[in-house]
C-alpha cells in the first residue's frame, strides 16, 4: 500500500517534469538541421557532367544528379553553395570558385587536377591513336602529375584552408575508366585501357598525398567505383563514347548515386 502511495504522487510529479524538459528542448529534431553551410568546388567530376539534368547551368553542367546535390538534398545543410564547373582547371578553382568559401562552411568536397593533367587529351589520343601513341601520351600525363601537379593542388588546397579554416574538407579522386580483362569485346585495345587505368593510379596517388599533407580526407573513387567501370560484368556507372562528347568517360548518374554520393556520405 505504501508504495503505491508513494509512486501515485511521484507520477504525476514525473510526467510534469518531462513536459518541463520537452518544452525547453530545442524545436528541431532532424538531423539535417544540423548540418553547416556546404560549398562544392571543382570540376566535371563534380559538376555532375555526364548525368544529365543540369537545369541551367550552361556550360557548368550542373548536374541535379550529381553527388553534391544528393548530399545536400539529404543531409539539409544550412546552405549549399554549388560552384563546381566542368572543364575546371586548379587556376579555374582559384579564379572563380574558392571565393564562395566563407570562415563558417563547414563542409568542402572537391575534385580537380584530371583536366591540369589534360586528361581529357589523353581519351581522345587514346580513341585516335595507335597503343604506342596512347601509351606514350599516358605517360607524358603521368610525368606532369607527378611533377607539376602537386604544387598546383597545394595552391588550391592552401585557398581552402585559408578561406574556410574550421570546414571538413572532401577531396573526391578520379575512378578508374576500364576493368581489365573485362567484358567488352570492341573499343581500346586491352594495351590502351591498362594505359588509362595507370594514368588513374597516379593522379590517384599524387591527389592523396597533398590532400593528406593538407589534413584533408581522400575519396578514392577507384575503389568507389569498383566493379562497375566501362567493361565491368555488373552495371556499369561511366559513360563510355556517347553524345555529347563532354560527357564521355564521365560518371552517369548510377555512378554519381552509387559510387560518389555513397562514399562521400559516409565520410561526411
Amino acid at each position: 500500500m505504501r508504495l503505491r502511495s508513494i509512486a501515485s504522487s511521484l507520477v504525476p510529479a514525473l510526467l510534469t517534469t518531462a513536459v518541463a524538459i520537452l518544452a525547453a528542448a530545442p524545436a528541431s529534431a532532424d538531423p539535417g538541421a544540423l548540418a553547416g553551410k556546404y560549398v562544392a568546388l571543382g570540376d566535371s567530376y563534380s559538376s555532375g557532367t555526364g548525368a544529365g539534368s543540369y537545369g541551367s547551368s550552361g556550360s557548368c553542367k550542373r548536374s541535379a544528379n550529381a553527388y553534391a546535390q544528393l548530399w545536400a538534398n539529404a543531409n539539409a545543410p544550412s546552405s549549399f553553395v554549388f560552384v563546381a564547373c566542368s572543364g575546371a582547371l586548379t587556376t579555374d578553382v582559384i579564379n572563380n570558385q574558392v571565393g564562395s568559401l566563407t570562415s563558417d562552411t563547414s563542409l568542402v568536397t572537391i575534385s580537380v587536377g584530371g583536366n591540369d593533367a589534360g586528361f581529357a587529351d589523353v581519351m581522345t589520343d587514346c580513341n585516335l591513336g595507335s597503343d604506342s601513341s596512347c601509351v606514350s601520351r599516358n605517360q607524358e600525363a603521368q610525368t606532369y602529375a607527378r611533377d607539376q601537379l602537386p604544387a598546383r593542388l597545394d595552391a588550391v588546397y592552401t585557398q581552402i584552408r585559408d578561406r574556410a579554416p574550421n570546414a571538413r574538407v572532401v577531396v573526391v579522386g578520379y575512378p578508374h575508366i576500364y576493368q581489365l580483362n573485362g567484358s567488352c569485346s570492341i573499343g581500346l585495345s586491352e594495351t590502351k585501357r591498362a594505359a588509362i587505368n595507370q594514368s588513374s593510379d597516379v593522379l590517384a596517388e599524387v591527389i592523396r598525398g597533398r590532400a593528406g599533407a593538407f589534413g584533408f580526407t581522400f575519396v578514392d573513387g577507384r575503389s568507389a567505383f569498383a566493379g562497375h567501370e566501362i567493361c565491368a560484368s555488373g552495371a556499369r556507372w561511366l559513360n563510355s563514347i556517347t553524345w555529347p562528347v563532354d560527357e564521355s568517360y564521365h560518371p552517369n548518374a548510377a555512378g554519381q548515386r552509387g559510387g560518389y554520393y555513397a562514399a562521400v556520405e559516409a565520410v561526411a
